[in-house]
């Protein structure tokens, strides 16, 4: 991407804009490239296989993100770069988190496998429900474990491998500002 293009799409609202660089990964597997690069917490290997036998084309390797969303009850933590910013009593957890996701305008790279290549990973834990269903949100339960009902990591960098074509594919999320 020249600067110019890079302008020109923080020019049209975009907020993160992929930077992309390829290279060959004839010598390297995912598990090997997840334990060299992002082998640490908040860092994710996605795999895919089909059919139960089949490897999946696409792995996808998330690098310890430097945003993570912690939702319990209705306290909501963001934690970014190390520090912590609290968003108590918000009254829709599941709301508040689309509002979040809303603020991220990202534009489409046809250059990118179409697949997975940024964005929020991680699990809404079984209690979500109580967020839906307002019956449940009476009940009181113990947390003996103390986990997040949501925990998400922002994925500003990542790679995908390409398990066909041995090429890996470098991104990072570039903020304009």
């Amino acid at each position: 991407m020249t600067p110019e293009q890079f302008a020109n799409l923080a020019a049209e609202g975009y907020n993160r804009i992929p930077l992309i660089r390829e290279a060959l990964a004839d010598l390297d597997t995912p598990l090997s490239v997840y334990l060299k690069l992002a082998n640490g917490p908040y860092s994710c290997l996605l795999e895919s296989v089909q059919g139960g036998e089949k490897w999946g084309r696409y792995s996808i390797i998330g690098l310890p993100a430097k945003t993570i969303v912690r939702v319990h009850g209705h306290d909501i933590v963001v934690t970014q770069s190390g520090q912590n910013v609290s968003h108590p009593k918000v009254a829709d957890p599941l709301a508040w988190v689309a509002d979040f996701i809303a603020q991220f305008r990202v534009p489409k790279q046809l250059d990118l496998p179409r697949r997975f290549s940024g964005g929020l990973v991680g699990y809404f834990g079984y209690d979500t429900v109580r967020y839906i269903e307002s019956r449940l949100s009476a009940v009181k339960l113990k947390e003996p474990l103390g986990t997040p009902d949501i925990l998400l990591m922002v994925c500003d960098e990542l790679v995908i491998f390409d398990n066909l074509k041995g090429k890996l594919y470098l991104i990072v999320h570039a903020v304009p500002s």
